[in-house]
Formats: structure tokens, C-alpha cells, sequence
């Protein structure tokens, strides 16, 4: 038997609408957009006018990773999913508000397909190894002897997986299941070429040696790829808003998991101690003020020697601004300040003529400059206005009315 899953096919969506569009004479008609030109498309809806027309077949065009393809090639499809000529089912694992066409976006469903349970994969991880004939440990003999197959035909022992380590996969595999398949195919075959065995004890024939698969040897199957994390799609703004919310939340542990998720995933660290500068005035402000001095130089620290080595510097700055005081005093009073620009209606009112230079003779004859008082001359507290006269008594640092 050959130790291989059938898990590098097309999208299995696909496979399961074109079965279903077979039995009452849809036509049924994919591209991936990874391959796909906009020729391509334009020949699909080409053929798609045709049958409509001569034989009042309808046609579904299924694009796999349709964020492949720009805002000028979606926009090709937009006057034929306005008028019908073709039913548009998209495939992507982008979030679609960020990737799609705003205009072909609300023409469209979304329907989101959520990550498996463990459960789910524990199922399905149970039916791959049955179907490769590798037989169960910790499950009871129930369990191993349904195993089908034989191993027989590619190596003269027989082939053990644990139970646990079935377990750790349906959990690594962040309820991927192409990803926990793979990982349990390199698993085998990486077992199968080592050719190593192991005296078994407990299983069906009662004591024999074997292939045994245990929770590392799947760990090194895996490797990293169940650190789920795209720098360029939504969730890296998932994990930089949830490391920016644990800090905010002053939960420390929270910032560390955030904060290495990103790294961990391939983050550029700089673009994490950027994050970290605005992060200490906007949240942290005058309640600390030191912060931003350490987020400076958490970045400069970062661009001086970069990763792996930074990781360190950045964990530092995460903790310290997790335990740090917040206050979005300044933050909040600038807020009201643009608040107040946005409502003004007319012309801005003029800079005070007493707060403007006066460095020509003829400023000075106008009145620039005329009775301002120079702070540092005066012993006691200046009396004098600085707002125009208009916002005379305005305090931005107070809750202001709407």
C-alpha cells in the first residue's frame, strides 16, 4: 500500500457544486485566479451568452482565490453577475472587504466557512489513518483491528500511530484540514523511510514490533505551519488589534501570546515597534511618559540588530506597557481639538495679532506682536489669551457637548 492522501486536489467546495449543478443541466465552469487571465474570463462568459442564449442553460462560474485577482479584473465580471449571464461563486481566504471590489461585493453573498472542531478533525484524521492502514494505539482493540488495509505492500512491519498524538494534530492543525492531512502523510512517510522499529506491547496480536508514529514525530511533521498568521491579510490586523486591546488590557500574559504569534508567523518587527511608539502616547500618555522613550528605543534597538535577537527588546516593551499606568488624556483632548476644526463652519478664525511675529516694520505698524507679554520676564502668573477670541474659555481636556 502506498501512504499517500488524496488531499492536493481542488477546492473540495467545487467538487461538491458541480455534482450537485450536474443533475438538473447547470453548466459548471472553474478558475483559479492563480493561473487565470482576464482573456480566460472573458471566454467563459463568452460561452456562458451562448448557452443562455441558444439553449437557456444557466452557467456557475466557480473562482478559486478570487483576491488574485486585481480590482480591474473583478471589475470584468460585474455586468454579467448584474444581468445573469453567470451565477459568481468566489473562493477565497482573504477577508473579503479588504480584498473584493466594493461594487462586486454587494452583489454577492458572503457565506464565511468557520474552522473545524477538533472533534470534526479528530473524524476526519480517524478515517485517513484507516484508509492508509495504520492502526490506533490507546484506543482499545476495538479500535485497532477496524483499521482496513495492510502495510504489507510498502514495509514489511506494520505501522502504529498513538492516540495522543492524533489528538495533538486535531489541535495543531487550528482546524485546517488539508493541514492536519499533510502533516499526517509527512508524518508516515518520513516514519516509513526512517524504517526504525519499536517493540510494541498491547496491540491486537498481542506483542510485535512495528512503525510507531508518537506526538513528535507529527510535531516535526507540522513543523510551524499550524501558526496561523498572513502578514499581508486580515489576520495580521487580527493579531496587532488583539496584542494593542492585551496591553490596553494591561494583561501581560495576553500581550506576550499576541506578540510572538506575530513573530513567530514571520512579522516584520519593526512594523510591531511602530505599533508600540503610538501605542504609548495614545494609551499610555502622561500616565508614564518614560514609555515612549522605551518605545523609541525598543525600535531603534529593533532596526539595530533585527530577528531573532530583537524579539527579546519588543517583549520587554510589551510587558512593560501591559503593567504600565494608561491615560488617553492628551489623546482624547487632541481628538476634541480636530472635532472642533471639522465643526467650524466659515473661515478659521485669525491667530491673535498680539501672538504674531513682527519681524518687518511694517508688521509692527499693523499691530503684529502689539502687547504680548514674555512669560519668563514676569515673577507671577501672565494674564493673557492664546485661543482666538472665538474659543475664548474652550477646555479641550473636558468631555466635549455633541
Amino acid at each position: 500500500m502506498k501512504y499517500e492522501l488524496p488531499v492536493q486536489m481542488e477546492t473540495t467546495l467545487a467538487h461538491i457544486i458541480a455534482n450537485s449543478s450536474k443533475k438538473n443541466g447547470t453548466r459548471f465552469v472553474t478558475l483559479s485566479a492563480t493561473s487565470a487571465k482576464t482573456n480566460d474570463v472573458r471566454d467563459v462568459i463568452s460561452q456562458a451568452q451562448n448557452e443562455k442564449r441558444l439553449f437557456k442553460r444557466k452557467t456557475i462560474l466557480f473562482i478559486d482565490e478570487i483576491h488574485r485577482f486585481n480590482k480591474s479584473q473583478q471589475d470584468t465580471f460585474l455586468p454579467h453577475v448584474e444581468c445573469g449571464t453567470v451565477t459568481l461563486i468566489g473562493a477565497t481566504t482573504e477577508n473579503p472587504s479588504f480584498q473584493v471590489n466594493a461594487a462586486l461585493l454587494s452583489r454577492c453573498r458572503v457565506i464565511v466557512l468557520e474552522k473545524l472542531s477538533v472533534e470534526a478533525m479528530e473524524a476526519i484524521l480517524m478515517r485517513a489513518v484507516r484508509s492508509l492502514g495504520v492502526q490506533v494505539l490507546g484506543q482499545g482493540d476495538q479500535h485497532s483491528s477496524s483499521a482496513t488495509g495492510s502495510s504489507s505492500g510498502s514495509s514489511e512491519f506494520p505501522v502504529y500511530i498513538e492516540e495522543k498524538a492524533l489528538n495533538a494534530l486535531a489541535y495543531l492543525c487550528d482546524g485546517d484540514a488539508r493541514t492536519g492531512l499533510n502533516g499526517l502523510q509527512l508524518a508516515v512517510q518520513a516514519r516509513l523511510a526512517v524504517g526504525k522499529t519499536t517493540p510494541l506491547h498491547g496491540t491486537t496480536g498481542g506483542s510485535a514490533d512495528g512503525i510507531l508514529i508518537t506526538e513528535e514525530h507529527v510535531k516535526e511533521g507540522l513543523q510551524r505551519s499550524h501558526i496561523l498568521y498572513d502578514r499581508a491579510g486580515e489576520e495580521h490586523y487580527n493579531c496587532i488589534s488583539a496584542l494593542h486591546k492585551s496591553m490596553r488590557g494591561s494583561d501581560e500574559n495576553a500581550s506576550l501570546y499576541w506578540l510572538a504569534r506575530m513573530l513567530e508567523g514571520g512579522e516584520d518587527p519593526l512594523y510591531v515597534a511602530r505599533r508600540l511608539v503610538r501605542f504609548a502616547s495614545e494609551d499610555i500618555g502622561l500616565a508614564d511618559p518614560l514609555a515612549l522613550t522605551q518605545a523609541v528605543a525598543a525600535y531603534q534597538g529593533c532596526h539595530f540588530i533585527g530577528m531573532p535577537e530583537c524579539e527579546v527588546i519588543l517583549a520587554q516593551c510589551v510587558v512593560y506597557f501591559a503593567r504600565a499606568p494608561k491615560s488617553i488624556e492628551v489623546y482624547r483632548a487632541y481628538n476634541n481639538v480636530k472635532e472642533c476644526l471639522r465643526m467650524h463652519t466659515g473661515p478659521l478664525p485669525p491667530v491673535p495679532l498680539h501672538l504674531r511675529n513682527a519681524p518687518t516694520r511694517l508688521m509692527k505698524n499693523l499691530g503684529y506682536g502689539k502687547g504680548y507679554k514674555y512669560n519668563p520676564m514676569y515673577k507671577e502668573p501672565v494674564e493673557q489669551d492664546y485661543l482666538p477670541q472665538e474659543l475664548k474659555g474652550t477646555d479641550f481636556f473636558k468631555e466635549q457637548k455633541t
